[in-house]
């Protein structure tokens, strides 16, 4: 090259001689005039390569580099007279574009719109072709040269000996720049309009045309990445799947050695199992094989992070295609393994791969050989910790710890490494509940299995049962037949369609033999039906078949539990529950445990009756349901059962015991429990009569209550015993005839013209005088006798003050005085029903009657608050308010109506807690009205 002071000609890859501008000149080669200038100057080499990188140069022009890209697009690599020059500026632009101009995301969108991806497409095209020759053999002996070398500045040159860069052959060149515009399409392919576009103009064919052909590891390191970067987009992904590239990208697992080329093609794998059809599509073409044998044998930590992250995307919806590649690759271990690894995400994805992988019954038994079981039970106790995540997070590994219940060598694994407190733990937390179907029906992998039943069993599982019973059931995802246990043989017919999430759990338990299929008729049998209540009734049903259930199952929460499940399912219950209970009653070592825990009256209550325990207070009798009839047999014949048990020689010692030397709650739930189940009288009579049980059970009743629904279980036993002792007595009420009965006396005073002319007025304290005749109210009341006839100041007067008397209270006072009996003043203070009673005339008129000595007026007085408040249609919640207002006749009353027929449960409950509460911590006079009403003792009513 020659450098003239005014004139510069150069020869340049277009021809050998052009005139140039300074600036081109300068940007090639240094001019023998700036060498004599730096020589001058004393300029360094350093200072002169940083004035040299501040000069602009031709690549620094994106436009520069585009026509360089477009013009090699229409003529090709090397289709010039002189290949070598031809391909040096375009190695610069190329160059300058991978450095420069795509670097950023701004600058890849620019070099998009100035439509720098068609003429760079259409290069690829044409040097695939080219570039798919031979490569040349190495000079030496020694390893050839690493392709990397040839991704440096244009105009390098891997050599092999001292031959000139002339020298280097044709397909060699051109794999440079393969290389290079390879690198600069992987970097627009991080760009999503990018991807959109390559794809559009079809980028994807050529790009598999170079995996296919060029055996290059650079270029099919260059190549892979750009794959990857454009199976970011869905439908990218599924042209390079029916281009043919998972099947080129596995051969380069196989054959290629270098790091960086297998971290782009295990990534191209992973952004290609971007859905289940896709995963499945990688595994049954053999990606993952290759991937398992390479994270056996890399020691390479970049490559190991890329491997586990491209197994856990591959294992997502586990195949069993997927779980045989990576077992048979020895992949199990090195996972295991990596579960302790230092970096979060490598460790996080090999667990996960190990979870999934346990979707696959073939693989579990080595996976748990291999110690995947503690892997799983400790990371997931670990994200179950304070500072653990949330439920979600921990989605995958319930699962995955359920499937290994399965077989029986890992529920050995996972009973011996803390795994059944674990579930339990899982089966107590609410905020897991959708966990808790999945859960339980893992637990019964352990059916069979004593000592796991008995550590349930403490750790308080019939419980938790019971209330997934009564609870609401969630939906969890459907298992495939894979998942279904390798202990057992596949089932020879296909599974029967069946709605909802259960159906292969069903499938799994047919085959063990826990559960039959669905209801239907073949050969004349009827088999059972299976519903998702099935696994927690399997368990309840394996425990209440132990000697002495009582203790797991005879309690309140597992017989509401079981109760309401039978009583709330919307079709016909699971005949298993049935047979649950039935068992527990007939059990004679259940019978004191039904007693303690007031079992029989809970019976009774929710089968019989119809009353649920929430309903109990519910001022409406209970709506009749379609199964109430089938539920009251069923209550009618457990109950049946308990008085069987009862009546044997062993019940009768064992209530005996109970009601005379058990503690005092037991004492009570025995006489309480008795009238429930006990129909001979010689038996009730002693025990609740001459050895005092009823009067034990009535002096409970005013102290704290021992259960939750004491009082409505009191109230239908103390009606029980009443119909035991006094069949035949009727304490119904009739209707009370309020019209007056007799003329009114005290009426032929009052008025503008009496027919009688009084000779005494009371004055009140509210200014009104009542005329009286003095003779009538003395021979009335001793008080009053005493107070107009005797020595006091009021036998001389003829207005006569009557203190603390209100004029409602007075009326049926002056009428009483008077002799009227039966006229109807005695109603008249009377509030009606719905109104309080105390603060009322009422109430009044009974204490003024008290004072007044009247007793005969108090008597008719509480008739009348009887007639009206304690009626055939009276509240009971009337009741405790008539109480309050005293007197032996009202109590009696009182305790008659509670006690008596036609009164519904929840009544009868709401009058003696009302009761209850008015009498407060003095349960004297009602332990007498409720033991004379319960004996049948009448009083003047």
């Amino acid at each position: 090259r020659t450098t003239y002071p005014s004139v510069h000609l150069c020869i340049t890859a277009t021809g050998p001689f052009k005139r140039r501008s300074p600036e081109d000149v300068h940007s090639h080669a240094p001019s023998f005039q700036s060498c004599s200038l730096r020589r001058k100057r004393g300029v360094g080499p350093q200072a002169q390569a940083k004035m040299a990188a501040a000069k602009p140069t031709p690549t620094d022009s994106l436009s520069f580099c585009l026509a360089q890209l477009t013009a090699a697009a229409v003529e090709g690599p090397g289709g010039g007279k002189d290949s070598a020059a031809n391909e040096a500026p375009l190695s610069r632009a190329l160059l300058a574009l991978r450095t420069r101009h795509v670097k950023a995301a701004g600058d890849i969108e620019r070099f998009r719109a100035r439509g720098g991806l068609r003429p760079l497409l259409a290069l690829l095209r044409r040097t695939a072709a080219v570039a798919a020759g031979p490569a040349p053999p190495p000079a030496g002996p020694g390893p050839a040269p690493s392709p990397a070398t040839s991704t440096g500045a244009a105009g390098s040159t891997p050599s092999s000996g001292p031959a000139p860069p002339a020298a280097t052959s044709a397909p060699a060149r051109l794999r440079r720049t393969l290389d290079l515009a390879l690198s600069v399409l992987a970097n627009c392919c991080t760009e999503g309009a990018c991807r959109t576009e390559v794809r559009r103009l079809g980028g994807i064919l050529p790009l598999v045309s170079i995996l296919q052909c060029v055996r290059t590891d650079s270029i099919q390191n260059r190549t892979a990445r750009a794959l990857g970067n454009l199976a970011m987009e869905a439908e990218s992904c599924g042209d390079i799947h029916r281009a043919g590239a998972v099947p080129l990208l596995v051969e380069i697992l196989t054959a290629s050695q270098d790091s960086q080329c297998l971290q782009s093609v295990v990534r191209a794998l992973r952004n290609l199992a971007d859905s289940p059809q896709h995963r499945l599509a990688l595994a049954q073409q053999g990606a993952v094989r290759p991937l398992a044998e390479l994270l056996a044998t890399t020691s390479d930590p970049a490559l190991t992070s890329a491997l586990a992250r491209a197994l856990l995307e591959l294992s997502r919806g586990c195949s069993r295609a997927c779980a045989e590649q990576l077992s048979l690759g020895g992949g199990l271990g090195p996972l295991v393994s990596l579960a302790t690894h230092p970096k979060r995400t490598v460790r996080d994805a090999a667990i996960l791969t190990l979870a999934n992988l346990c979707a696959q019954g073939l693989v579990r038994p080595a996976l748990g050989n291999a110690g995947g079981v503690e892997v799983l039970l400790s990371e997931l106790r670990r994200r179950r910790g304070p500072g653990g995540a949330g439920p979600v997070s921990q989605q995958a590994l319930v699962r995955a710890v359920c499937l290994l219940c399965r077989e029986a060598i890992n529920r050995a694994r996972l009973r011996d490494a803390g795994g059944l407190e674990l579930l339990m733990s899982l089966l107590r937390d609410p905020r897991a509940e959708a966990f808790h179907p999945r859960v339980v029906a893992a637990l019964v992998g352990f059916l069979y299995d004593t000592g796991a039943l008995g550590r349930l069993q403490a750790l308080g599982l019939v419980p938790l049962l019971a209330g997934q019973l009564s609870g609401e059931v969630g939906e969890e995802e459907e298992e495939g037949h894979e998942a279904a246990s390798c202990d057992f043989p596949e089932e020879p017919t296909p599974v029967p369609t069946e709605a909802g999430s259960f159906r292969s759990l069903r499938s799994w338990l047919i085959s063990e033999g826990y559960a039959v299929a669905s209801l239907r008729r073949t050969s004349g049998r009827t088999e059972e039906l299976w519903g998702r209540e099935g696994p927690a009734l399997l368990l309840l049903s394996r425990f209440s078949q132990a000697p002495d259930p009582s203790g797991a199952l005879v309690t309140g929460p597992a017989l509401q539990g079981l109760l309401g499940y039978v009583t709330g399912a919307p079709g016909p219950p699971n005949p298993r529950a049935l047979r649950i209970l039935a068992r527990l009653t007939c059990n004679p070592a259940c019978l004191e445990a039904f007693v303690r825990s007031y079992g029989a009256a809970l019976i009774r209550a929710w089968l019989v009756l119809g009353v649920a325990p929430d309903d109990w207070r519910a001022s409406k009798p209970p709506r009749a349901r379609a199964g109430d009839r089938k539920h009251r047999e069923l209550g009618e014949m457990l109950l049946q059962n308990l008085t069987v048990q009862a009546e044997s020689p062993f019940g009768v010692g064992a209530l005996t015991h109970l009601l005379l030397s058990g503690t005092p709650e037991d004492r009570v739930a025995c006489a309480l429990t008795l009238p429930f189940i006990c129909r001979k009288p010689a038996l009730w009579r002693r025990l609740l009569l001459d050895q005092g049980g009823l009067r034990l059970l009535l002096t409970a009743l005013s102290r704290p209550a021992p259960h939750p629904l004491f009082l409505f279980f009191a109230a239908d036993s103390l009606s029980c015993l009443r119909s035991l002792i006094s069949p035949s007595v009727d304490s119904a009420q009739p209707p009370v005839d309020s019209s007056p009965t007799s003329p009114c006396l005290y009426g032929q005073l009052l008025g503008p013209t009496p027919s009688l002319v009084p000779d005494l007025h009371f004055l009140l304290d509210s200014g009104l005088r009542l005329p009286a005749i003095r003779a009538s109210a003395a021979d009335a009341s001793p008080f009053f006798r005493a107070m107009l006839s005797g020595g006091f100041a009021e036998a001389h007067l003829s207005l006569v003050p009557l203190r603390g008397l209100s004029p409602g209270a007075a009326w049926p006072i002056l009428h009483h005085l008077h002799g009227c009996r039966g006229c109807g003043a005695s109603l008249q203070p009377i509030p009606p029903p719905g109104q309080p009673l105390l603060g009322s005339e009422a109430e009044a008129a009974l204490e003024a009657a008290g004072r007044f000595l009247l007793p005969g007026l108090e008597e008719e007085l509480e008739e009348a608050v009887g007639s009206v408040h304690l009626g055939p249609c009276g509240p009971p919640e009337a009741v405790g308010e008539v109480f309050r207002l005293g007197g032996t006749r009202l109590a009696a009353r009182c305790a008659h109506w509670t006690l008596g027929p036609g009164r519904s449960p929840q009544a009868r409950a709401t009058a003696l807690a009302g009761l209850v509460e008015a009498v407060g911590e003095e349960g004297g006079p009602l332990t007498e009205a409720l033991l004379g009403a319960v004996m049948g003792m009448k009083g003047r009513l």
